[in-house]
């Protein structure tokens, strides 16, 4: 198992892809299956069940069989619908969408929470213009209510929307609030690691649902992540030879082939 793909983070990118499709609670005996074929070991699903459902992301509740298991609370289908957008959406970012500014004031008394706010907008593919003052794209708009709603920090913030101005060239204040070296290094850590796999697919590869699974949720755990720390700018903001859209690619390309294939063996 690659060091990313961490047992909690797996058990959510699981839920996110095959558990809302459920009628009832994963049952606690599947998962272990589903986690095994990812190479995680009983009791480390086991203790990531129990941290996940502490932060309350995940409900007991007995399966249809009637074994034990576990069903997704609202506030995580909620959160894995706002991803969804992300990571499915292949849409062109366009600069004429415009910004949402997200403005906050935290007394000094409540400092944790000013930690808090930034950790969490930086976490939604914010950049930081000014200090208490943090830019992403419009369309980021309705995610961002719904994540500061549910940490209860809406109380502090004040989130605008309109257009960049100047003084300086968009596409040099973009690259002082976003560290685009980092967010393209991602890219290409991707690509390294999964282009090879839809390589090897679309060559013909015979394999089964429990290999389609695999490289599925592999590929959607680690694809995940990056439409948050890349908040999608509109081409003409980035560098020449952006990699994004190549991973953005082989994603989408990877999803279309194994995504059902994968089913089956989630199914079985």
């Amino acid at each position: 198992m690659a060091d990313q793909h961490t047992p909690r983070s797996l058990i959510v990118t699981l839920y996110g892809a095959y558990g809302r499709e459920r009628p009832g609670p994963l049952p606690v005996a599947g998962l272990i299956r589903l986690l095994a074929a990812l190479g995680v070991d009983a009791p480390s699903v086991r203790s990531s069940v129990s941290r996940l459902k502490r932060r309350g992301l995940l409900i007991p509740g007995r399966a249809e069989d009637g074994s034990a298991g576990y069903a997704l609370s609202a506030d995580a289908r909620q959160l894995l619908d706002d991803g969804d957008r992300r990571i499915y959406d292949r849409q062109t970012p366009l600069l004429a969408d415009g910004w949402v500014l997200a403005v906050f004031s935290v007394p000094e008394a409540e400092r944790s929470k000013r930690h808090l706010l930034r950790s969490r907008l930086g976490r939604l593919g914010f950049g930081s213009a000014a200090p208490g003052v943090w830019i992403a794209p419009a369309r980021l708009y309705e995610e961002t209510r719904h994540t500061l709603r549910r940490l209860q920090l809406d109380p502090y913030v004040e989130l605008f929307r309109g257009e960049h101005l100047g003084f300086a060239a968009t596409a040099e204040a973009v690259a002082r609030w976003w560290d685009l070296g980092a967010i393209a290094k991602q890219h290409e850590e991707f690509l390294d690691a999964h282009e090879p796999v839809l390589r090897s697919w679309t060559a013909g590869r015979e394999a089964g649902p429990e290999e389609a699974y695999r490289d599925y949720l592999f590929a959607l755990d680690h694809w995940r992540r990056l439409p948050y720390t890349d908040p999608g700018l509109p081409v003409e903001l980035l560098p020449d030879g952006w990699p994004g859209g190549r991973s953005a690619e082989v994603f989408g390309e990877l999803h279309e082939l194994l995504r059902d294939a994968g089913a089956v063996f989630v199914q079985g």
